[in-house]
């Protein structure tokens, strides 16, 4: 009967370290070992996945055919990971059970795996590995989801099957990796849909010999994907169609057809658009009018109204409900594909954002008919993109500003769906990046009642010997102790419900067919920069510290009040629950409070943190902190062993940023160093027992020292690690 405390602290800004300055952080113990320790989870995990039947969507939740309710704590998989051999498929089962994972998303794996010239059958020996993978993963308790189509790529069997096949191979994106793909087309293409509905209706319809099921009947499959982060309102649409003069060509038709049956003739539809709007050389009866689908003009012509205090344009209004319906149609036709292989779990259509406004909703309204809403954000990042490179960054942290960054993208909760967050990082070298996993579970997974989380993205069974990963560079890796160190103790939160969702304090009234008229009701702008998106309108953010903030689709027109909060003084927004609250009078943090699981975290140093079970107090500038119980059905009062863990800032080796902490000077090296914590606990019921030091996998060390009167001081400096258990009898 044991209970958790985790603590991630962060002091001394980096750029006043010099290395001999940093001589009592203490580095990363390099080593893998997914045995039996303090911190596991495996008995956690509700082994075999699919042992309640399959996943379903009931109203705002993910529940079993018994009724019961669960959550997805997980991790993405990507690329043709999901084809390794079988040492390295039990490798990292046994590394995401022992942390708790009980979920994985695995992503644009199929442009790894066609069978000769197929696009829409995978090869057998793919087969063969892939089955082996997911079915480890069953047998731990962890369910997994496909995401196989990110820009799915035509080969030479598909030839005669398009309309313009070489036009498709040969376009070059924006971004390179989706070259010769059919991003964008594929959302109005009848022909292009038929293969990608093919390749996942043949997926589904394949027999994983290891469980004798058909991967439709499997119910450890808890979601499909349709595509990845693509709809007909992508910005890089436009690129394609000019790279694509048949499907461009076919897009014009499509939209004509539909002007002429709205308006009948060219005379009327002149008369219902602006003038000016219909450029001299685009007709009718040419069927040569263009729908410009790309949301940046939308999202302008959105906001230029708002500023002018005039209505939607119509020829706007006209182009953004047709590519709406012209989406809407193929999401239903891979629906009705899907449906008819058997499959009964959850679906998502795609998880990405369109603009602001009413193709916003347009495309939000889309997903919601196919299924659950998925979306994806990313926060911090530097010069180097997706690698770690010297050069300016983002070192904003994300509790200085509540509902920012990572959080926002709750404001696209619809109130009866499930909602997934399948793409998710804050970005090395960012220095707060420790606070991520915190306020998804605490406020995502917790108070907002977020369905299930997918951080990106595990391609390595244990931890990395640097911030980066090794063998790429890459800023996307949350293999590190600020990530997935963290996990033991976010993982019990979560599936324990320690923290409570709120109660619903603004519902955003959204009727569809309004929006053809440019009639939403309300002002909301996002803003988008590649993979970091923003959220800014009459509802702060900072609502979402507060308590659930959601879309709802209404049947009739309806209004949406204004916002008020339920809190008069900003600077300190508690929960609806009452057991969460976000303090921004200094450079930010928030606490947590519950029966199971207690916490701070934030720029919260040299201040006494009362909790109903503990206090806390550290000298450290920055501190995510969190006491939770071990045990599945007792509090942290009834439990008799708690895990405490200490972390904070982590940094290469010879790391270097800029004074002013707005660019990094050097990347670094091997191995990671992590800050030392230094604190001090007083439990208020516990007055003596025994602090066990454990290494960095979790394990005993075989060191040991009492405690007594309920006070426990740490020293991260002396002990070099980031993990204690507390034990008392």
């Amino acid at each position: 009967m044991r209970f958790f405390i985790v603590f991630l602290l962060a002091g001394t800004p980096l750029w006043a370290l010099a290395q001999n300055e940093r001589e009592d952080w203490f580095p990363l113990q390099f080593e893998q070992d997914f045995s039996t320790s303090v911190i596991s989870m495996n008995d956690w995990l509700d082994a075999p996945a699919g042992k309640h039947g399959f996943v379903t969507m009931e109203g705002p939740d993910f529940r079993f055919d018994n009724g019961k309710k669960v959550k997805f704590w997980g991790v993405n998989i990507s690329g043709g990971i999901i084809f390794s051999e079988e040492k390295t498929a039990h490798q990292h089962a046994d590394y995401l059970a022992k942390y708790g994972v009980n979920a994985v998303r695995f992503h644009k794996f199929t442009w790894y795996a066609f069978k000769g010239d197929s696009s829409t059958q995978l090869a057998n020996d793919k087969y063969e590995r892939m089955d082996y993978f997911l079915n480890t993963l069953r047998e731990k308790g962890i369910y997994y989801g496909w995401s196989p189509i990110y820009g799915h790529r035509l080969r030479d069997a598909d030839r005669d099957r398009v309309l313009a096949y070489e036009e498709v191979v040969s376009t070059e994106f924006p971004w390179a990796h989706l070259n010769g793909s059919t991003a964008s087309l594929v959302n109005f293409a009848p022909d292009l849909q038929e293969i990608n509905i093919e390749l996942m209706v043949n997926m589904l319809n394949h027999v994983n010999p290891l469980t004798g099921l058909r991967y439709a009947d499997d119910p450890a499959l808890n979601f499909i994907e349709f595509q990845n982060e693509d709809n007909i309102f992508w910005s890089a649409i436009e690129v394609t169609l000019e790279q694509t003069p048949t499907y461009r060509k076919l897009l014009c038709e499509l939209f004509s057809d539909w002007l002429k049956e709205n308006y009948g003739t060219e005379e009327a539809l002149i008369k219902a658009w602006e003038p000016g709007a219909l450029p001299e050389d685009e007709k009718l009866a040419l069927r040569n009018i263009y729908p410009d689908p790309n949301h940046s003009r939308f999202d302008a012509e959105y906001r230029n109204a708002l500023k002018e205090g005039r209505k939607i344009k119509q020829s706007y209004l006209d182009k953004a409900r047709f590519l709406f319906e012209q989406q809407h149609q193929f999401y239903q036709k891979f629906v009705n594909a899907v449906r008819d292989t058997g499959y009964k779990g959850p679906i998502v259509a795609s998880c990405w954002q369109a603009g602001s406004g009413i193709t916003h909703y347009y495309n939000l309204y889309a997903d919601y008919e196919a299924g659950f809403i998925d979306r994806h954000n990313y926060f911090g990042g530097g010069a180097g993109g997706h690698q770690l490179k010297p050069g300016k960054f983002n070192n904003e942290a994300m509790v200085a500003n509540p509902g920012s960054g990572l959080l926002s993208s709750g404001l696209q909760q619809v109130e009866d769906r499930p909602f997934a967050f399948s793409e998710w990082k804050s970005l090395i070298p960012n220095q707060w990046t420790v606070e991520a996993s915190p306020i998804i579970a605490v406020y995502g997974m917790g108070l907002q009642g977020w369905d299930a989380s997918y951080i990106f993205s595990n391609d390595y069974p244990g931890f990395h010997p640097t911030l980066q990963n090794p063998k790429s560079q890459g800023v996307y890796n949350p293999d590190v102790p600020a990530q997935m160190g963290l996990f033991p103790t976010l993982s019990r939160m979560i599936y324990r419900e320690d923290v409570k969702e709120g109660k619903v304090i603004h519902r955003r009234k959204v009727h569809i067919p309004s929006l053809t008229t440019g009639e939403l009701g309300f002002e909301e702008q996002v803003s988008q920069d590649h993979d970091v998106k923003s959220f800014t309108g009459e509802v702060p953010a900072s609502a979402l510290a507060e308590g659930k903030v959601v879309v709802t689709f209404t049947d009739k027109p309806e209004e949406t009040q204004a916002f008020e909060s339920p809190n008069d003084n900003q600077k300190t927004l508690p929960s609806t629950t009452g057991q969460l609250t976000w303090d921004t009078t200094d450079k930010g943090f928030f606490t947590v409070d519950t029966p199971g699981t207690v916490g701070m975290v934030g720029f919260g140093g040299d201040k006494t943190h009362d909790f109903k079970e503990l206090s806390l107090e550290t000298s450290n500038q920055f501190a995510v902190i969190f006491a939770s119980s071990l045990h599945r059905e007792k509090s942290i009062r009834k439990s008799r062993s708690v895990l405490i863990t200490t972390l904070a800032q982590s940094a290469n080796t010879g790391m270097r940023y800029s004074e002013d902490l707005s660019e990094l000077l050097e990347v670094g090296k091997e191995p990671l160093l992590l800050e030392p914590v230094r604190l001090t606990l007083v439990l208020k019921k516990i007055k003596n027992g025994t602090v066990h030091i454990l290494d960095h996998l979790g394990r005993r060390t075989g060191q040991s020292f009492p405690f007594e009167k309920g006070t426990i001081h740490l020293d991260g400096a002396a002990h070099k690690t980031f993990y204690y258990e507390l034990e008392w009898k």
